[in-house]
């Protein structure tokens, strides 16, 4: 069970990455610049804090191991292919701080469990700029295709995961992408019903 959970979680991101970045490329999609330089480096400080913690290896997070690789492509796919609407927003540079300040709690005190946990807080964050994007333009510019896998992947990252700061990230990870895919289906189900009452007019 375990070896299932760590191969189908590495296909699972691996495929996640590919689609994410192929849409970027189609300019399908307008994913938030700022939501995914966060989740780069909290996705890293969690790693490293997790690692550095306890007897762990790679393989026993291997939802944020693969994820690190996930989302650090796609920061480098956004700053290639992004258009305007990927840029800092004041907003975004506010969040930025935020996280910059809880890596350098880390710097100085070297206390990877409270470092840990406020990086999932940070992780929370992240999703700021989306949801912020989102409720803004009433316009839904993130497939649910991808967000769907990036749900179902933690779930199943928990069969092998070790730890309760393996087990953490996972779940946080389930409880925002879940949240996120809500108001996404809100603001798509929005968008329709205001394109049908235009077409009536």
């Amino acid at each position: 069970m375990r070896d299932f959970s760590i191969y189908t979680v590495i296909a699972l991101n691996l495929f996640v990455l590919v689609r994410y970045c192929w849409l970027l490329y189609r300019k399908e999609i307008k994913p938030a610049l700022a939501m995914w330089l966060f989740f780069t480096i909290a996705v890293t400080m969690s790693l490293v804090t997790y690692l550095a913690d306890g007897n762990h290896g790679f393989l026993d997070n291997i939802l944020n191991t693969t994820d690190l690789i996930y989302v650090s492509g796609v920061t480098l796919a956004i700053l290639i292919w992004g258009d305007k609407s990927s840029k800092f927003t004041r907003f975004d540079t506010g969040c930025l701080v935020a996280v910059l300040l809880i890596v350098l709690f880390w710097i100085i005190t070297q206390n990877h469990i409270i470092t840990n946990i406020c990086i999932q807080g940070i992780m929370v964050i992240s999703y700021f700029p989306v949801v912020k994007r989102l409720l803004e333009s009433k316009e839904n510019t993130e497939p649910f295709s991808v967000w769907f896998i990036m749900m179902l992947t933690p779930a199943i990252s928990l069969l092998s995961s070790k730890g309760a700061l393996a087990t953490v990230y996972s779940v946080r990870a389930i409880i925002c992408v879940a949240i996120l895919m809500i108001l996404m289906f809100r603001v798509d189900l929005l968008s329709k019903k205001q394109a049908k009452s235009s077409s009536v007019q």
